[in-house]
């Protein structure tokens, strides 16, 4: 039977270039910072799973070996590592999940790590396409996305000058919901002008319509139903998870009616009880490394009809006092240390649940969405979080 599971405690480091830091020392931050917001101590936790991108993404040859021992606080403990590109934070998180529901452990320590300013992050993101056929045209992750963007809008017929501002709404959005975030990484004001000025990166796509590329560190511990209402008065359950793959090769998959977004969210709603996710959600933290991307997932989640994104931002549905504000954390497009960012969902979605977002709460949230995109444009996984079991 499948246990209730519930987050007790998480831990983010402050994102950015962290040249004062090391890959160990950034981890061991956000695992010490997570242990603190539980009130627990390393011995208590009874197994970890960490995720961190390719070892050329961090400049450190195994970076498994390199921090997923001492300042993760696994020595003489089970230990896991998973990697999925974009979607490991994510994935790590279903994991630590999983790992507790199955009754296997009752306490999960789960951290996600990266140190991209160490590494080569757009020439590694190169390389993990067909050297043959995809990477002539694919020069890292913009033009992936890039292409995306340019089917939504021809799928749907949708004027380009439309979309086009409805991107750059999402992005001051998320820049300025960013100001509120000690720990984002870009923090910087914006206006919808500076958007569609900034220099085109790869068409459509400008360069304040892209993330970041961050070193950071995410923590978070699950629970079991008995050491969650021992540990803390407010657990944050896992409600539902969903988790779905496509088709390796771009051109063999439909990236607008994106089978495998759509059926992650069907599989967490139907987990969770959910069947009117506008109404039902409280807030939502998007994966959107890219801003189109943001607006492609709206309809992938039912938050609206297809070919309607652009009404839920010009409606300010999707704004931090909509009636589902998205990323009021300044999501992905402001903080994207990869093998964290996905666990950043899923922390920002408990911190929200809990009260515990500072500058950037949105008041009375009861349920949240938590989102992550990977492999090369292939994965994506969700994570439902409550207030109530």
């Amino acid at each position: 039977m499948v246990r209730k599971v519930a987050i007790v405690g998480t831990g983010q480091t402050k994102h950015g270039k962290r040249t004062d830091a090391s890959f160990p020392e950034l981890v061991y931050d956000a695992v010490n910072k997570a242990l603190n917001d539980a009130g627990l101590q390393v011995e208590d936790i009874d197994a970890v799973v960490t995720g961190s991108m390719p070892a050329p993404m961090e400049g450190v040859n195994a970076p498994h070996l390199y921090w997923g021992s001492d300042p993760a606080g696994a020595v003489l403990k089970p230990v896991i590592r998973v990697a999925t590109c974009g979607t490991t934070g994510m994935s790590i998180a279903h994991s630590g999940y999983y790992h507790v529901a199955s009754g296997l452990f009752d306490l999960v320590m789960v951290v996600g790590a990266e140190k991209q300013y160490e590494g080569e992050p757009q020439g590694t993101m190169t390389t993990v396409v067909d050297a043959s056929f995809q990477r002539p045209f694919t020069a890292g992750a913009p033009s992936v996305f890039a292409t995306q963007s340019n089917e939504y809008m021809h799928r749907y017929k949708i004027p380009e000058d439309r979309v086009r501002m409805a991107a750059a709404e999402i992005s001051v959005r998320n820049h300025n919901d960013a100001l509120d975030n000690p720990n984002a990484h870009i923090q910087i004001k914006i206006t919808v002008d500076d958007v569609l000025k900034s220099r085109i990166i790869c068409y459509p796509v400008r360069l304040l319509d892209v993330c970041p590329s961050s070193d950071g560190a995410t923590a978070v511990i699950f629970a079991s139903e008995e050491k969650a209402r021992k540990i803390t008065d407010t657990p944050v359950w896992v409600k539902g998870v969903g988790y779905r793959g496509d088709e390796y090769w771009m051109g063999d998959s439909d990236k607008v009616i994106w089978d495998s977004a759509i059926e992650a969210a069907k599989a967490a709603y139907k987990m969770a009880n959910i069947t009117k996710p506008l109404k039902q959600l409280d807030m939502a933290e998007v994966y959107n490394p890219f801003t189109f991307q943001e607006l492609l997932y709206y309809e992938c989640f039912g938050f609206c009809e297809k070919g309607e994104a652009c009404k839920l931002v010009e409606d300010k549905v999707v704004m931090r006092d909509g009636e589902l504000p998205c990323d009021p954390s300044g999501g992905v497009l402001c903080t994207n240390p990869i093998g964290a960012t996905g666990l950043t969902r899923v922390a920002e979605a408990a911190m929200q649940i809990q009260g515990k977002a500072g500058k950037h709460q949105i008041p009375d949230v009861e349920t949240a969405f938590s989102h992550a995109m990977g492999g090369t444009d292939q994965l994506n996984g969700v994570m439902i979080l409550g207030r109530t079991p």
